[in-house]
């Protein structure tokens, strides 16, 4: 190639190379133009797989993904990574899984750390139950009585004894100073009234029914001394007390009473209504407002009661008994006996409140079920336990049985269940905790009565331990003994306390010699097996 020839090509290259960087150049200026007009604080130009968004439809889409997925798409881009840290999604997030249910999203500054926080409090609590690890008490009793009866709410435990006597604990804050609920009667005496036949309590009334037929109703906002007492001719079969408002109902002779407080404040009959037989066992409907609903079961048939038009609507007439209830919001559950194995076995009925008529027929076992557990169970599961020892849990939208444990040798007495846990108590005594997920026994405590209730929450366990037999044995035998035996135990389990308690001195210092004994403990040692 000759002189011209390079010359000429260095001159086109140099042209073509010119041309093809001219838009380049001319581009850029006008990118940086349009980024400078654009304000700090707004990003209305999401990038989303080609197409640019708007912030807010940004927003709408990311928090249908959950915390794994947010973090995936936080390390797309910084884009992305602001849109996956807004406060308003890890809000969302803690609401969805309950954590801080009562909070507003302004409270914190920063939800993606008060979410993690509490992800690890779950997981600790969870590890704690799991190796049994917290701390423990056997609530005080009281000399010379004998338990009758126990209940709980939200960590406050209220107990009724052979003596009359009613007290309250409030596990939440250890409160060593269990105080008496005082009798309106003047006459009464301090531990001569007649034996309290039931008790209840929800977060600000306390309830006692008497063996005289006399109802109590305190007030726990007030006082110790009650704000209403009630007389029934004959003595109180059954007691139910609603779980979110001031409705008290009561089932004596044939006869059930449902009270509650008028607007002035003063208690008066809501509505009363006559069954034809002796109700074993009455539940007060949640969530109905200013019109209380109750369901009775009196024999073979199955009341519900409506205060609003005092009207009662048979559910279900001229079967087997009735042998165990519980109510939520939308449906009831109760057991019923079976007619033999010849013919059908024992089974769980449950009914829909709304439409009154019977949705599922579960179980058809060979014994009779002894307590079933709906209100406090899982969405779409119920569970249940039986005289054949084993705690059932039944999937409510196919009608099967999920899992089914063999529990305790002489019936299940109480059970409940979460999302991961089953805690079940035997007519023997024992307490068993299982992880239902793996079918596994996680761990156990024995004592010599019945467990008749049991009631947990994510970081605390109350369980009572109630005789059948109210008469006390060998009084003149040592106190310790005499009532070791024969006055029933509740326990108080916390599993929300910090590490550092299980090297810490025992708070000896803090209670009298009548106090009520808490320890720090590895809980798995703290109650080996008790034949006393």
């Amino acid at each position: 190639m000759d002189d011209c020839s390079l010359d000429e090509f260095r001159r086109r290259w140099q042209e073509e190379l010119a041309q093809a960087q001219a838009p380049r150049k001319r581009r850029r200026p006008e990118a940086a133009e349009r980024w400078a007009r654009r304000p700090e604080n707004e990003m209305n130009d999401v990038p989303f797989f080609g197409i640019q968004l708007p912030y807010e439809l940004a927003i709408n889409i990311f928090q249908y993904l959950d915390r794994k997925e947010l973090g995936r798409c936080a390390q797309v881009s910084k884009t992305w990574k602001v849109i996956a840290e807004d406060e308003v999604l890890w809000y969302r997030l803690c609401q969805q899984e309950g954590h801080l249910p009562d909070s507003s999203i302004s409270d914190y500054s920063c939800w993606k750390l008060i979410f993690q926080e509490c992800r690890a409090k779950e997981h600790m609590l969870r590890t704690n139950w799991k190796n049994r690890k917290g701390a423990v008490s056997e609530l005080e009793h009281i000399p010379d009585a004998v338990l009758c009866d126990v209940h709980s709410h939200d960590g406050v435990v209220i107990a009724g004894y052979t003596s009359g006597d009613v007290r309250v604990w409030d596990t939440r804050t250890w409160d060593y100073v269990a105080p008496f609920l005082e009798s309106e009667d003047e006459e009464d005496e301090p531990g001569m009234q007649p034996n309290v036949s039931f008790v209840r309590i929800n977060s600000s009334l306390a309830v006692a029914a008497y063996e005289d037929g006399f109802l109590n109703i305190w007030d726990l906002r007030t006082g110790k001394y009650p704000v209403h007492r009630f007389e029934h001719d004959a003595r109180i079969q059954a007691l139910a007390l609603s779980q979110d408002d001031a409705t008290v109902a009561t089932a004596s002779a044939f006869d059930v009473v449902m009270l509650s407080p008028s607007e002035e404040g003063y208690w008066q009959i809501a509505a009363e209504f006559e069954v034809p037989k002796l109700v074993q066992y009455l539940e007060i409907v949640p969530e109905t407002g200013r019109c209380p609903v109750a369901v009775a079961a009196a024999g073979d048939l199955m009341y519900l009661l409506k205060a609003e038009d005092s009207a009662r609507t048979l559910l279900y007439a001229h079967g087997p008994p009735v042998t165990c209830l519980d109510v939520s919001a939308n449906q009831v559950a109760f057991g019923v006996q079976g007619l033999g194995w010849v013919y059908e076995g024992s089974k769980i009925l449950v009914y829909s409140l709304e439409a009154g008529r019977r949705l599922l027929k579960l179980g058809n076992v060979l014994r009779d079920f002894t307590c079933v557990n709906l209100s406090d169970s899982p969405p779409n599961l119920m569970v249940s336990g039986n005289m054949d020892g084993r705690v059932r849990i039944h999937d409510l939208r196919s009608g099967n049985i999920a899992l089914s444990l063999s529990a305790h040798q002489l019936g299940v007495s109480a059970v409940q269940v979460d999302d991961w846990k089953i805690v079940s108590g035997g007519e023997e005594g024992l307490v068993s905790v299982w992880d239902y997920r793996t079918n596994q026994k996680l761990w156990e405590v024995y004592s010599g009565h019945p467990v008749q209730h049991i009631s947990f929450s994510s970081h605390s366990l109350i369980t009572a331990n109630v005789p059948y037999q109210t008469v006390m044995r060998n009084v003149d035998l040592d106190s310790f003994t005499t009532h070791r035996r024969h006055r029933g135990l509740i326990r108080a389990y916390e599993f929300a306390v910090d590490q550092l308690a299980f090297q810490s001195p025992l708070p000896v210092c803090r209670s009298s010699c009548d106090a009520m004994a808490i320890h720090y403990y590895d809980l798995a040692l703290a109650f080996p097996y008790n034949h006393v």
